[in-house]
């Protein structure tokens, strides 16, 4: 591959990396929460209060940021007094969106016991389209209030006296679909009914509409007449081509043009809610709060699909636009956490192993926190035989702490390394080191039987008079510590 180069300018920042640009996403879905979180105290499987512990102890040693429930198309379904209270009392109810019967034991107090277990902050998906303003105004209470009410007696009678102190909530989940199916004028006029009622006096809630496309997006924002209502507008983006693990080469770079595709829908939307946000711009951010691969065999009821190195590049490549993104992209969720579409851990009864995608988390945890800094990348493009559209081979982005920055590469290439030489503005390296991602195949997959096929490795990286140069191999992706003098 042509040899490419990477500008990094230390004292130019777009933005703090809010953590929760890592963040994940739950549902009541195939063995997503039944037998990859929950297994119940009487499980044989190791278990705190009924929740997997080689679980909770995986996603705590990756600084789990926050975690998004009930769902996806759960939530505009579900009742929440379903899952609290003695467990033999909570009714057993049909989910109509996921072929399976719930039986309620794991509800808002185990999901926030799996938030403390995993240090996670709670996002909670209310229901709009079967619910009521009523409704979600008593889960707020329930969780977040510290009076003394019939529902505050409740959650003490359940073992919490203490208030949660549930920041975000979402109005609803994809209301244009499985959430009602609704018009964003119908939507708009639902969300102010329902955020008048939601935020209290002197509330830091944050509050989550829901958004779809550019059309969608607009129309609701006029309806609404400003953005001064919502703190934050979610949106979803997944993709596919080809099988999950049999893929063909043009199947494995198609999959990596649609992922950054999001990057323009980011662009278009950020000026939207500047637009509407008049004169306080940045204030409201983009949730984009369900994305990933979902490959064609993830077929209904339980949407399980192997998960690749060429999954965990295209996350790779999508954090880097994240960080890019840094001032207008808030909180960011992968569908989802465990055993469905693009998970980060996998379970097969008392087996639990974790996915490449899981350590491309790993990898990019030094960015958060961080503030994310200019970036100029020269790299060479791949044009699509089939599509015709074009692919930057090499992605990359930057954060600093202090003296410290932060650098993260992928190389696209199927065949090819890429050489990079990069430049750290004016400034002197006092010392680099660097980790990688990589396999012996883009199709790896880790296993119960090879749990560690896919994992991260050291890497080496040479720095003379302010540049680091770097090997990138095909199909890697690398992280690079450098400390400023």
């Amino acid at each position: 591959m042509a040899n490419t180069s990477l500008n990094i300018l230390p004292d130019e920042p777009i933005g703090t990396i809010n953590p929760n640009i890592y963040g994940h996403f739950i549902e009541h879905l195939g063995r997503c929460v039944d037998e990859g979180i929950w297994v119940g105290p009487d499980s044989q499987i190791p278990n705190e209060a009924g929740i997997r512990a080689d679980v909770t102890e995986a996603l705590a040693a990756i600084d789990f940021p926050l975690v998004r429930w009930p769902g996806g198309c759960f939530a505009d379904a579900y009742d929440w007094r379903d899952g609290i209270g003695p467990a033999e009392q909570r009714p057993r109810r049909r989910n109509i969106w996921w072929g399976k019967e719930e039986d309620n034991q794991f509800g808002t107090d185990e999901f926030m016991w799996f938030c403390r277990m995993t240090g996670a902050e709670a996002y909670i998906c209310g229901n709009v389209g079967s619910g009521s303003p009523r409704e979600m105004m008593e889960w707020v209470e329930y969780c977040n209030y510290d009076g003394d009410t019939e529902l505050t007696r409740q959650r003490a009678e359940n073992g919490h006296p203490e208030p949660y102190n549930v920041i975000y909530w979402g109005v609803g989940n994809e209301n244009y679909g499985c959430g009602g199916r609704m018009e964003p004028e119908q939507y708009a006029c639902l969300y102010r009914l329902f955020e008048c009622y939601l935020r209290p006096r002197g509330s830091d809630m944050k509050l989550i509409a829901c958004g779809l496309d550019h059309d969608w997006n607009h129309r609701l924002l006029n309806t609404l007449g400003s953005a001064d209502k919502l703190d934050l507008l979610s949106i979803h983006h997944y993709y596919s081509a080809g099988h999950s693990t049999d893929f063909t080469e043009q199947e494995y770079y198609e999959l990596m043009v649609k992922a950054l595709k999001l990057e323009d829908r980011v662009v278009r939307d950020t000026h939207l809610i500047r637009y509407f946000e008049g004169d306080g711009p940045g204030r409201v951010g983009l949730a984009i709060d369900e994305w990933g691969a979902w490959h064609p065999d993830a077929t209904e009821p339980g949407l399980y699909q192997e998960s690749t190195l060429r999954d965990a590049l295209s996350a790779t490549i999508l954090f880097d636009v994240f960080n890019r993104h840094a001032d207008s992209v808030h909180m960011t969720n992968i569908a989802q956490t465990m055993n469905v579409l693009h998970c980060l851990i996998q379970t097969a009864e008392e087996k639990m192993w974790t996915t490449p995608t899981y350590h491309a988390y790993d990898l990019y945890r030094p960015h958060m926190g961080g503030a994310a800094v200019r970036t100029a990348l020269e790299c060479e493009m791949l044009q699509l035989e089939q599509s015709g559209e074009s692919l930057p081979l090499v992605s990359a982005s930057a954060s600093r702490k202090d003296n410290e920055i932060f650098i993260t590469l992928t190389n696209l290439h199927l065949s090819d390394t890429a050489e990079v030489s990069i430049s750290v503005g004016e400034s002197e390296l006092a010392a680099v080191a660097a980790r990688k991602l990589a396999a012996d195949a883009p199709n790896a997959t880790n296993s119960a039987q090879e749990p560690g096929r896919v994992d991260l490795s050291a890497h080496d990286v040479a720095s003379d008079d302010g540049t680091i140069s770097c090997d990138l191999p095909p199909a890697s992706c690398v992280a690079i510590t450098a400390k400023l003098s």
